[in-house]
C-alpha cells in the first residue's frame, strides 16, 4: 500500500506481529536451481526491505539465516543463505517462514500504524460515544476498511482521515468521525 495525501495507511498487510514480536516478511516456497538458492514469497507491503537486511531469522528468533545474496525473479525473492548449499537443502526449507524482530521493521510515516497496533483498539466518535473495538481490518483498492465490533453488529470504517480523526497508539484509543450513511 503506498500513502495518498488524504487517505490514512495501515501498515504491513501480511507483516504481521507472532507471539514474541517478529513481524513475518516471507515464506520459503521451495528451491531455485541446484546451488542452494531458496524461493521467497514476500508478504510485506515493501519487499525492498529484504536488500536492507544482513540475516533473517525463524522459530521465533531461535534460528538465524545470514544472507549471502538475493536478487528478484518476477515476484519472488532468490535468496543464497550461508549453509544452505545445495537443491535437497534448499528443499528442505519449503514452509519456512522468516521473520525480523520489531527492532529492524521499517519506520513509519505520519498517518501509518502496523495492523497489530489498531486490532482491538477502543473506538470511540468524536463527541465521545464509545463505539466498539476495531477487530479487524479488511484491504481494499482504494483503502483500508476498519471492522468495529460493537453491541448492535458490525461497523465498517474507511481508512480514510475525514473519517480517522486520531489514533492513540499508547492508549489503545481511536476517534473517528462518522461520515453520512455508515450507521445506516
Amino acid at each position: 500500500m503506498f500513502a495518498l495525501p488524504l487517505r490514512l495507511v495501515t501498515k504491513t498487510t501480511a507483516e504481521t506481529v507472532t507471539d514474541k514480536g517478529f513481524f513475518e516478511i516471507g515464506v520459503v516456497t521451495g528451491a531455485f536451481g541446484l546451488k542452494g538458492e531458496i524461493k521467497v514469497f514476500p508478504v510485506t507491503d515493501d519487499p525492498s526491505r529484504f536488500g536492507l537486511l544482513e540475516e533473517l531469522y525463524a522459530d521465533e528468533g531461535k534460528t538465524s539465516y545470514k544472507i549471502e545474496r538475493l536478487r528478484f525473479h518476477k515476484n519472488i525473492l532468490i535468496i543464497k543463505l550461508e549453509g544452505v548449499e545445495d537443491a535437497a537443502a534448499a528443499l528442505k526449507m519449503r514452509g519456512v517462514t522468516f521473520k525480523i524482530p520489531p527492532a529492524l521493521a521499517l519506520p513509519l510515516e505520519n498517518d501509518q500504524y502496523y495492523q497489530r497496533d489498531l486490532i482491538d483498539m477502543t473506538v470511540v466518535t468524536d463527541d465521545g460515544a464509545e463505539l466498539g473495538v476495531l477487530s479487524k481490518i479488511l484491504e481494499t483498492g482504494a483503502n483500508d476498511v476498519y471492522v468495529v465490533a460493537a453491541a448492535s453488529g458490525e461497523i465498517l470504517l474507511p481508512a480514510i482521515k475525514q473519517c480517522i480523526l486520531n489514533v492513540d497508539v499508547e492508549n489503545k484509543r481511536m476517534t473517528v468521525k462518522l461520515l453520512p450513511g455508515l450507521m445506516d
